[in-house]
């Protein structure tokens, strides 16, 4: 909606999800077609007001069965995103016992503005009585992704907003000096690399490694595969990999799971919301240059007529706030 609601409006809406929480396709329709998930928010909280119940708990408690990805998606949208975030970040950790969702706590990481991060931090805490740092310090096996992690929590406290194309073009020099430009061995220097993560923020990260092209004609990542192939280097392949295109990074994702050629469980759902009122108009151009077909036509011809479906649509169809 163009408009944000007025209080009798979110009563309404209120009023009209009470009654209908047995019936899927009107919550779709309303949670997800007609309000933002800012709007979703308010309706959270007038909904507890009215009826001293959490919304999100009432919806969440329905996830069981053939429809649970539906419900999964209509309670998140009822969570701030500092908050939804924090759930990600604990699911990607503890939920199954011997594999972390390394790509969800990247997403994270890499993907949020440091203002974000830091109320994504005080969300965990605040729930989970727990500190997010500590828990992936505390990743039983250890995991190269745990010192990258490490260190793209510390970029976050790298308060200054501007870039410097000079301490952008003196890392490009080190990353090559310390890795395949270095004599007679081809390996990567985690300490170099570590250190460059921790002390620059995501914008400056993100021109080194255009100047780092410019420079030596490649990215920097090119001869990691047939160089390189140690756990590190997978690892920071794949940051690398979406600190430099976010959307792109999504839009292959999105079209893995739409396609069902993917095992990881959850990134649909995860993504969708994530970045339905973000980046999703940029991810759907992507999409639509690099498969030749628009994301919506992908999710009908891939999924049956169903209020799945129809959620996937109204999320991926929505305009994005920040990009446009």
């Amino acid at each position: 909606m163009a408009n944000s609601l007025s209080q009798s409006s979110t009563e309404d809406i209120c009023k009209q999800v009470h009654g209908s929480l047995g019936n899927l396709s009107i919550l779709v329709r309303v949670l997800a077609g007609q309000l933002s998930q800012h709007e979703c928010e308010k309706t959270r909280e007038k909904y507890k007001e009215m009826y001293g119940e959490d919304l999100y708990e009432i919806l969440r408690h329905k996830i069981h069965g053939t429809t649970s990805k539906t419900w999964t998606i209509l309670s998140s949208l009822m969570l701030n995103p500092h908050e939804r975030d924090a759930i990600v970040a604990k699911n990607a950790i503890f939920k199954e016992r011997d594999r972390v969702d390394y790509k969800a706590l990247i997403e994270i990481y890499v993907g949020r503005k440091s203002s974000h991060f830091f109320l994504i931090q005080q969300a965990y805490q605040s729930k989970f009585r727990r500190h997010l740092d500590q828990d992936i310090m505390n990743i039983e096996p250890p995991h190269s992704y745990q010192k990258i992690l490490m260190a793209l929590a510390a970029s976050h406290k790298a308060h200054s907003a501007q870039v410097s194309v000079h301490i952008g073009k003196c890392d490009a020099q080190r990353l090559f000096q310390t890795g395949e430009g270095r004599c007679g061995e081809f390996k990567i220097d985690e300490g170099v690399v570590l250190e460059i993560l921790s002390k620059r923020s995501i914008p400056q990260l993100n021109l080194t490694l255009s100047i780092f092209k410019h420079i030596y004609g490649h990215t920097y990542t090119k001869h990691f595969k047939n160089k390189y192939g140690g756990e590190f280097e997978e690892a920071l392949k794949f940051v690398v990999k979406f600190l430099n295109n976010p959307p792109k990074y999504y839009a292959k994702a999105l079209e893995a799971s739409i396609k069902g050629r993917t095992t990881d469980e959850g990134d649909l759902e995860r993504i969708i919301v994530s970045q339905s009122e973000t980046d999703m108009n940029k991810i759907r151009k992507i999409y639509k240059n690099v498969y030749g077909m628009d994301m919506r036509d992908a999710i009908i011809e891939s999924f049956p007529i169903g209020d799945f479906r129809d959620l996937l649509l109204a999320l991926t169809m929505k305009t994005s706030i920040d990009n446009d």
